[in-house]
Formats: C-alpha cells, sequence, structure tokens
C-alpha cells in the first residue's frame, strides 16, 4: 500500500484518467488486422496509411494523428470506441445515457493533440466527443495537416489556439470562442497562449446532405427558351 496515494502497488489513483498507451494500441491494431489476415501491405492499400506508419504504429513506436486512426479503423471495420476503450471493457450498443465522469475518459497522446476521449462504452455512436490538451506549438509543414470526412466542432475551454487550414486561411479562437468546419479541408491545431490549450471538440461522419452536396452535378447553361410556334406561323405568313 502506497501511503501517499492510498493505492497498492501497480494500480492507479481513483482520480487519474486511465491512459491508452502506444503500446496497447498497437497490439489492439495488430490483433484486428490479423483478425482479417492481412498483411501490413494489404492494409496499407485498403486504409491509405503506410506500411511504415503501421508497422511503427503496431509496434508501440509512433503515436498515430486522428486522419491515420480514423482511416485504418473504417479499414478494418473497428468501432473507434473499441479501438479506445479501457482495458477490458468492450463497448455496447447505445440503448441508454452514457456518463462519462470528470477526468473518466481515455487519453491517448497524438501527434498534435493529447485525445481525452468520451462515451466510449456506446458502440456505433454517430458522434466521437473528445477534451484535447493541444500541445503542438507551430507547423511544421504539409504533413501536419489532417483531413478526413465528416464536420468538425471545437470549443476552447482554456487558453489560446490557431486553426490553420491548407488554402492558407488562420482562425484564432479564446477562451469561449468555436469553430464548426467541413473536417476534409486540410486542418491543425496549435496553441498560442502560454499554457497549452485545452478544447472540446467532436467529429461526425459525412452526413447525407454533405454527400448529395458533394455529389450533386455541376449546373450547366440554361437552355435558350424556345419560340412558339405561333410566332413563327406568324412570321410566315407575313412573308408569304
Amino acid at each position: 500500500m502506497n501511503p501517499h496515494t492510498g493505492t497498492k502497488p501497480g494500480t492507479r489513483p481513483k482520480d487519474e484518467a486511465p491512459t491508452l498507451d502506444r503500446t496497447t494500441f498497437g497490439h489492439r491494431l495488430r490483433a484486428a488486422r490479423k483478425r482479417f489476415g492481412w498483411t501490413l501491405a494489404q492494409l496499407a492499400e485498403r486504409s491509405g496509411v503506410s506500411i511504415t506508419t503501421i508497422s511503427r504504429a503496431e509496434r508501440g513506436q509512433l503515436a498515430l494523428g486522428y486522419e491515420n486512426f480514423t482511416a485504418l479503423g473504417r479499414a478494418l471495420e473497428m468501432d473507434m470506441n473499441a479501438m479506445f476503450a479501457g482495458a477490458g471493457v468492450k463497448p455496447a450498443q447505445l440503448d441508454g445515457p452514457v456518463v462519462t465522469r470528470a477526468g473518466k475518459g481515455v487519453v491517448y497522446r497524438g501527434l498534435s493533440i493529447a485525445y481525452e476521449f468520451l462515451g466510449t462504452t456506446a458502440a456505433g455512436k454517430q458522434m466521437s466527443p473528445i477534451v484535447g490538451t493541444v500541445h503542438a506549438r507551430r507547423i511544421h509543414g504539409p504533413e501536419d495537416f489532417v483531413r478526413h470526412s465528416g464536420e468538425e466542432f471545437a470549443y476552447v475551454l482554456s487558453g489560446e489556439i490557431e486553426v490553420h487550414f491548407d488554402n492558407g486561411e488562420v482562425v484564432r479562437l479564446a477562451r469561449g470562442d468555436s469553430l464548426y468546419f467541413d473536417s476534409r479541408i486540410g486542418h491543425a491545431y496549435v496553441s498560442v497562449s502560454r499554457q497549452l490549450a485545452k478544447i472540446v471538440g467532436m467529429t461526425t461522419a459525412e452526413s447525407g446532405h454533405m454527400r448529395s452536396a458533394r455529389e450533386a452535378p455541376e449546373p450547366g447553361p440554361e437552355p435558350k427558351p424556345k419560340r412558339k410556334a405561333a410566332a413563327r406561323k406568324t412570321r410566315r405568313g407575313r412573308k408569304d
């Protein structure tokens, strides 16, 4: 028994959030791939994520960004909640309210944001809510921009952030500000306050409305109005 924390050796204090470390995540990713009987190359082809990235993630050597782990989740037909649920927790269908107590989400430190995933016990939910701590301080290059299907919402709980878009637009947000956008546009979050900013974020899959708008054919030129037959007959009669 630890006299300072009141916990047994190897146990986590009650008020500490469960953390999904890179090694555990890597084991889950590899197990999911093996269930399909796929090689690294086959998963890379289906997901669009490079063989090197998948291999390093499976070995716990690399933290994945949101774009990559959502792409892998789709390819593996794996509910994101199953990927990020706490140890020994199996997500179930949403048949009642799901409560996540303060600080009890599952934490995963990504490339630019430490994600605390909320509601991870609800399988197949339409939204993916997180509390994020933005630890990126600058944009290093095009590889920092994330893009994925659906829509995204961010609300700043503390600190200040800049959201950079790959079209050159930059939006600065302070505490209490929020942003909603099409997440197919490349985007990257950066903390610009002295302390690391904290946000509440939400992503959704591509909506039917967005899909319809994207797939709608481009409007062509309006057809020229046809002259009435009666008018043509009148003109012919005058010529006669």
